[in-house]
């Protein structure tokens, strides 16, 4: 059984109405390191749910077998609204119907404020700036304002996160490799997450933009680390990623046994669970930034032909797809060959054949920064 299983309750959005969390937590409450683990943010991404539920049976065998050594934090479904946006039998999940966006998107930057508040209070001790920086993000997170629903998950979501250790998204994209989104600043721990899932590819971003829930998480630390240099070290004292675990309709046993080993035994190596993990794996891939994925746009509504495969390698200027007008002229020959603007692996692409004009419909990972690619823009809604 868990430490302590919790029930927060959001603010009801309509009358007769009420939607929860359930947050589960194992070892000792303060225990350092501390893990986060939440899963389905976007509502529609199901592979996550179920990669929880295996976690959560390791989680509960280590916690019988007393070799829990920190903490683990684990939402197992972290969006009820979104969840619960269903039309015509098609669970709309990406996107708050209420209007407040992409749920992965605006979480509170509480950088500024944080900042703020710690002028004139660092110390030279690493250890005891830590704990002052994780205090005063806590006590400014709390005071933000949060009248809506869905305003009130995303609270309540990095409230449980934003002290921790290690920061565990659980996504997926329409049809995908495994990949996973992190900081370039923390290099070392992506390669290793990325090692022992079997990464297709490790993406490195310095700041993608949009404030999604890794960064609302993570980005406090190397922001104040900079801007807090003459007044004490800040070491980056937590590492955040969203890991996509391949496609939408990905969702097996045998996958999500297989990912949640590979994250408890990542808790191993990091001293959150005691156990011997065996010898890490090797990458797959070597990491490659953000800004280096051309996300190949539609350019016209039509039906998409793929002419590469998921996993394929892809040249610069090669066709990935075409494009072809249902209505065009030559009569059943009016097609539109889209190409890649960079060599790489074709890492992704959106389930549905049928394009509208401007839709991102394809990523292909490549080595080199795409000028198009800008700081700041490289996440697409």
């Amino acid at each position: 059984m868990p430490t302590s299983t919790t029930r927060i309750v959001l603010p009801s959005a309509a009358p007769g109405t009420e939607r929860t969390l359930r947050v589960h937590r194992y070892g000792a409450p303060g225990a350092r390191p501390k893990a986060y683990v939440q899963a389905a943010l976007h509502a529609d991404e199901i592979p996550g749910l179920l990669v929880a539920q295996h976690l959560l049976r390791g989680l509960e065998q280590a916690q019988a077998e007393g070799r829990i050594r920190g903490e683990v934090v684990v939402v197992p479904v972290a969006n009820p609204v979104g969840l619960s946006q269903h039309l015509n039998g098609r669970l709309l999940g990406r996107f708050d119907c209420e209007g407040t966006g992409n749920f992965n998107r605006g979480f509170p930057d509480l950088t500024t404020a944080t900042q703020e508040r710690l002028q004139g209070r660092m110390s030279a001790d690493p250890a005891v700036n830590v704990a002052l920086i994780r205090q005063t993000l806590r006590s400014v997170l709390a005071e933000q304002p949060a009248a809506r629903e869905t305003e009130a998950l995303k609270r309540a979501l990095l409230s449980q996160a934003i002290d921790a250790d290690f920061v565990f998204d659980l996504h997926c994209d329409g049809e995908a490799l495994l990949h996973l989104y992190a900081s370039q600043w923390q290099r070392e721990e992506a390669v290793a997450l990325g090692a022992e899932l079997g990464a297709a590819a490790v993406l490195l971003e310095q700041e993608a933009g949009g404030n999604p829930f890794d960064e609302a998480c993570a980005g406090p630390w190397w922001k104040l680390r900079e801007a807090l240099a003459t007044e004490g070290p800040a070491p980056l004292a937590c590492f955040a990623t969203t890991v996509e675990l391949r496609g939408q309709a990905d969702v097996t046993d045998e996958d999500a046994a297989t990912d949640a080993a590979a994250l408890l035994r990542f808790l191993q190596r990091r001293g959150v669970i005691n156990g011997e993990p065996g010898p890490l794996p090797e990458l797959r891939c070597e990491p490659t930034p953000l800004n280096g994925v051309d996300v190949l746009t539609a350019p016209a509504a039509g039906v998409l032909v793929y002419r590469k495969r998921l996993g394929d390698a892809v040249a610069a200027g090669e066709v990935v797809a075409e494009l072809v007008d249902p209505l065009g002229e030559p009569l059943g020959m009016a097609r539109t060959p889209i190409r890649s603007n960079t060599q790489g692996l074709l890492l992704a692409r959106m389930t549905e054949r049928l394009a509208r004009p401007g839709q991102k419909f394809c990523k292909v990972a490549g080595r080199e920064p795409l000028n198009y690619r800008q700081a700041g823009q490289l996440l697409e809604d």
